[in-house]
């Protein structure tokens, strides 16, 4: 057994289900192993590498931060953070930012926002959130009293009260179930990313959209694994032609390096007041500094290049033998399988490409500029796989 598995095994909480390797090294798409074995991968640590493995410009920004300097805390201003936001607020079409360190803590920020909105304009009452059934919008006590899936609810009851879910897709009851309470606002993923890599319905999206709008309902997006090109759109709700009152984002945000965001549009710029919400490491000079390499490469000829790769896997996964149905939106994509989905990422990991799971499907969050020959070459061995 490695030296790396043993210590992992007796020094780490077993929080983690490891594939049997130890990642040594890489490059672009492509990974290697400890014994030099190569991998393609198709993961992207679960939609983070948004370039790949050790990108030359990631590389530089991040370098160059590291040597100026690597932290101040939120009491002092950095070109980084400021810089970050203002892409982030041009690109998205938000008006302001608040950055935290990971999704979780970016859905919290949105949570809190929309609570004190609704509290200020129609009663400390109006708290609850409605979700939608199968999503996920992290692991913290309230992000899991979120999250729609029962089975990551079980062992730490009691959750945060106030989140009620409804099923995905279906308008008329979801609006039973906000004038069944009151709500302070609606959450979404337009993409359900852990609850099978599925994207909602545009009458749904649009519906919730104009309910919001109507009645004064802050419309939230988690933008988390979605986020930041991976639907083939900056972000996922620009495909249904809406725009959120807040955005949450992370995962691919700085491209390896822990990072958050909150995004507020026009209704919640000015929410947050001093001592309203904070974190120490939040927008972070370093973590900005990736960020910004990131977001100023995320342009309409990449998105093109997105949406173009994503066909390509519609298309060829969609006539292989042993796929019965191909999800998702762009390079966030959800395999359904006659084989159990465990047994085909195994298989395609003894064969060298990396794959995930997500919800009993085989899941693909390949980096946004995966060569095309790599990807046609993992999606072979996907295909093998599956048979």
């Amino acid at each position: 057994m490695s030296s790396v598995f043993e210590k992992d095994s007796t020094y780490i909480a077993s929080t983690y289900k490891r594939f049997p390797i130890c990642i040594a090294s890489g490059k672009g798409s492509e990974v290697y192993d400890e014994n030099g074995k190569r991998y393609i991968d198709l993961g992207s640590g679960i939609a983070v590498t948004s370039f790949g493995i050790a990108d030359a410009e990631w590389q530089q920004a991040v370098i160059e931060q590291i040597g100026k300097v690597q932290h101040t805390s939120n009491l002092y201003y950095t070109e980084p953070c400021a810089e970050l936001a203002k892409l982030l607020c041009e690109k998205s079409g938000m008006k302001k930012v608040f950055f935290g360190n990971s999704g979780a803590e970016a859905n919290e920020g949105a949570i809190k926002a929309a609570r004190k909105y609704a509290a200020e304009k129609k009663g400390s009452d109006y708290y609850t959130i409605v979700t939608l059934e199968q999503s996920f919008h992290g692991r913290t006590l309230t992000t899991l009293a979120a999250t729609g899936q029962d089975e990551f609810h079980r062992l730490f009851q009691p959750l945060t009260p106030g989140f009620v879910h409804t099923p995905a897709n279906d308008l008329p009851k979801l609006i039973e179930t906000v004038h069944a309470h009151k709500t302070a606002g609606i959450m979404i993923e337009c993409i359900q990313g852990e609850g099978g890599v599925r994207a909602l319905d545009e009458a749904f999206v649009k519906g919730i959209a104009e309910l919001c709008a109507k009645e004064d309902i802050i419309f939230i997006v988690d933008e988390v694994q979605s986020g930041n090109g991976r639907s083939g759109r900056f972000y996922s709700y620009m495909a249904y032609d809406v725009m959120p009152d807040v955005v949450s984002t992370a995962k691919g945000l700085a491209g390896g390096l822990p990072i958050g965001a909150v995004l507020l549009g026009e209704k919640l710029k000015d929410i947050f007041s001093y001592g309203d919400h904070g974190s120490t490491f939040g927008g972070n000079p370093v973590s900005c500094a990736a960020g910004i390499s990131v977001i100023n490469r995320i342009d309409e000829q990449l998105m093109a290049e997105v949406r173009a790769k994503s066909a390509y896997l519609f298309d060829i996964l969609g006539k292989a033998e042993g796929i019965k149905e191909v999800s998702g939106m762009g390079l966030m994509i959800g395999l359904t399988t006659d084989k159990p989905a465990g047994e085909v990422v195994n298989k395609c990991l003894e064969n060298g490409v990396l794959c995930l799971t997500a919800h009993g499907k085989v899941r693909l969050l390949p980096a946004l500029n995966i060569p095309m020959e790599l990807l046609e070459e993992a999606a072979a061995v996907i295909m093998e796989a599956c048979k």
